[in-house]
């Protein structure tokens, strides 16, 4: 049995624990060569399987046994539990017995101790009252001759009592009275100035054990709040030695709120009538030696000096937030910084108005007279009026032409300038204007921003650039208007961003931003107006220096040489002046605007361009010759409007080059050219004028094929 015992393994595996078996029997297997043998391991299995059921009734015995024996035990345990339950609750009950005797007798002790109070409270009262009639007798006798009157050291018990003789002092007829009265109050003033002379001793000595009690015996004093300003006053003794008066009070605060608790019973009023005295002695006349100074001699430093101060009167509000000021610090705090500052805020958008008004004009100014320019006016009402609605639509230029000599009158510093004193104005109505009134004071300086940037500024140079526009028909006429048109571009992003960065959270909740909305809307419409009135009348001059140039350049003999055989260039000189001249305007288009603008330009540049060349081509006679270089000078211009980047301006010089094939291509070939896919939808009638124009048209044979 044990060799079987020595089979099982864990985990047990049926499989293995046959090999095993097999393995260990004589003959069952091959091991070392020796022979295997069937019967040998059938019997050793026989015998086996006969030991294992051996063993099967041993353990099946044992684990009868086993839980015969769990049973019993299970009977026992809950007997003994049933037993314990009893016994519980008998303590139960016993001690519910013993808690209703403690009541009990807890009861009458504090009956007794009630009863003995009752005896002992009058008993108590009436002793004191002997003692209090007893010192008003050394009084009322003109001589104190007890001890805690004579003895410095029982300062302490000398004030309780003569507190309680000044209250009942207070209460007898002064005719009969007087003299005692005056005694006492007279001991009750002497007193009352020992004990704060010994508390500011011991505050300087630095005893805050000592400054505790004495301050303990004041608080039932009228000189109590004597002893507080005592308190504060030495406070501040040599605390406010730097410049830096803000960071000053912030450290002397912190130091006297860790000291105050120690001291005084009630330390949130002290500290807040330190903090009152700071702000109402120490801020107040500082900020007024500031402010004054600079008031009404420089609007700038005034207002850098308000926004400044008034920045660190609240950084210091907020850290003293952090101490105990009573139940509604903030309303404490804020009525402080009003006090301060009342009056330099109820009129601080004048100021900030007037001088953003003249800083504007002085800016402005000084460009004008680096530029050695006399700032043109510009008239409202009136004729002016008049002028300008026949100018927008008729697109015509009222007066003379004024020559700029190239000068846009745009400056970004200019810009920069006005958008930095604008910024610093709305940071300062940020911090400085009541809630109230803050969208209404960030309007008005938003107007200011308007009259002389878009106003001033920009609508200036714009009409100063629509002036200096020359006429269509000019020569060598010189366009600068896009380069105002690029300027006016780049500031207008400068504006909107200020617009958006910092004027909407002023006033992004209040009813004034639908009228700052309107109001950029309508001088940004204003200004489209002007911008598109002077790219249109620009684009005019392009065409009128194109129409120059190719009258200047092209001959009639180009179209239709002596000497048909005899033709050396590609294409005329006309058409290379007028491609270069295109193409530095188109460049030009591209640098000064920026998005679909620029698309929508070149397209109508690209449009009378194109009109432009078709109407010139249709002056001209074309010999077969003649009609090759038509085909060359407008394959160039083709090639030229493929700068412009534009499918229909392409399409165009596209259908172009397509008229142009009819004026070189075989007249029995006519038909068959005039129906292919690029002249199909034509009208007739401009098929038609592009072949007249051939010098053979006249031929009977050529105007047979056509009819």
């Amino acid at each position: 049995m044990a060799t079987t015992a020595e089979l099982f393994e864990e985990p047990f595996v049926a499989d293995e624990y046959i090999e095993r078996l097999a393995w260990r029997t004589p003959g069952g297997g091959s091991r070392g060569g020796e022979a295997f043998d069937p019967k040998r391991l059938l019997e050793e299995f026989v015998n086996h399987i006969q030991e294992l059921q051996v063993m099967d009734e041993r353990i099946q015995r044992k684990v009868e046994k086993l839980e015969q024996q769990c049973q019993k035990e299970a009977k026992e345990f809950a007997k003994k539990v049933q037993e314990l339950q009893k016994s519980n609750q008998v303590a139960f009950q016993h001690f519910q017995e013993l808690d209703e005797h403690i009541s009990y007798v807890a009861t009458k002790v504090c009956h007794l101790g009630d009863q003995l109070e009752g005896v002992n409270t009058p008993r108590q009262r009436a002793v004191e009252a002997q003692k209090l009639m007893k010192y008003f007798n050394e009084f009322l006798d003109g001589e104190l001759k007890s001890d805690v009157f004579t003895n410095s050291e029982k300062i302490k018990e000398a004030a309780d009592i003569i507190q309680k003789l000044h209250l009942i002092a207070q209460e007898l007829p002064f005719d009969r009275f007087s003299e005692v009265k005056s005694k006492i109050a007279s001991k009750y003033h002497d007193l009352e100035c020992q004990l704060i002379q010994e508390f500011t001793s011991a505050q300087r000595r630095g005893e805050i054990s000592r400054m505790r009690e004495v301050a303990a015996v004041l608080l039932h004093f009228k000189g109590y709040s004597h002893c507080v300003d005592v308190y504060i006053k030495q406070c501040q003794e040599g605390a406010f030695l730097r410049n830096d008066v803000f960071e000053d009070a912030a450290i002397l605060c912190q130091r006297v709120n860790k000291q105050v608790g120690e001291v005084f019973s009630n330390p949130e009023t002290v500290l807040a009538k330190l903090i009152q005295n700071i702000f109402e002695v120490k801020l107040q006349s500082y900020v007024k030696d500031q402010l004054e100074e600079h008031r009404k001699s420089d609007a700038e430093q005034y207002l850098k000096n308000l926004y400044d101060l008034y920045t660190r009167t609240t950084n210091l509000s907020s850290k003293l937030m952090e101490f105990n000021l009573g139940t509604d610090k903030q309303t404490f705090l804020s009525k402080l910084i009003k006090s301060i500052f009342v009056s330099y805020l109820e009129n601080y958008i004048e100021v900030e108005i007037g001088y953003l008004k003249s800083r504007s004009a002085m800016i402005l100014q000084r460009y004008y007279d680096s530029k050695n320019h006399q700032k043109r006016s510009i008239g409202t009402g009136g004729i002016q009026d008049l002028k300008e609605r026949i100018r927008q639509r008729t697109n015509l230029p009222l007066g003379p032409s004024i020559d700029t000599h190239g000068e846009t009158f745009l400056s970004q510093e200019v810009v920069v300038n006005l958008l930095q004193e604008t910024k610093q104005a709305f940071e300062r109505c940020h911090r400085l204007s009541d809630p109230s009134d803050l969208p209404k004071n960030a309007f008005r300086i938003f107007s200011m921003l308007v009259e002389f940037l878009c106003t001033e500024h920009i609508d200036y140079a714009l009409e100063t650039g629509l002036a200096g526009i020359p006429s269509s028909d000019s020569k060598n006429a010189n366009l600068y208007f896009l380069d105002v048109v690029h300027q006016a571009n780049t500031i207008f992003h400068l504006f909107d961003k200020q617009f958006n960065d910092h004027l909407m959270p002023l006033i992004s909740s209040s009813p004034k931003l639908s009228e700052c909305l309107q109001k950029k809307k309508d001088i940004i419409e204003q200004m489209e107006v002007k911008l598109d009135m002077g790219i249109d009348r620009t684009l005019n001059c392009m065409i009128g220096q194109m129409k120059h140039i190719l009258a200047a350049e092209q001959r009639k003999t180009d179209f239709k040489p002596e000497d048909e055989n005899n033709v050396l260039i590609q294409y005329t000189n006309a058409c290379v002046k007028v491609c270069g001249y295109v193409r530095k305007q188109v460049e030009k288009i591209r640098n000064s605007m920026d998005g679909k603008n620029v698309d929508t330009v070149l397209m109508e540049l690209g449009v009378r361009f194109h009109r432009l060349i078709y109407e010139h081509l249709q002056q001209y006679s074309y010999s077969c010759m003649g009609g090759m270089l038509a085909i060359c000078d407008v394959a160039e211009y083709r090639k030229c409007a493929k700068d412009f980047k534009i499918a229909l301006v392409l399409q165009l010089f596209d259908t172009l080059h397509a008229l142009c094939n009819l004026l070189v291509v075989a007249p029995d070939n006519l038909k068959q050219v005039c129906s292919g896919e690029q002249l199909a939808n034509l009208d007739k009638n401009i098929l038609h004028s592009f072949v007249q124009l051939r010098v053979d048209y006249r031929s009977a044979r050529l105007a047979r094929h056509f009819s």
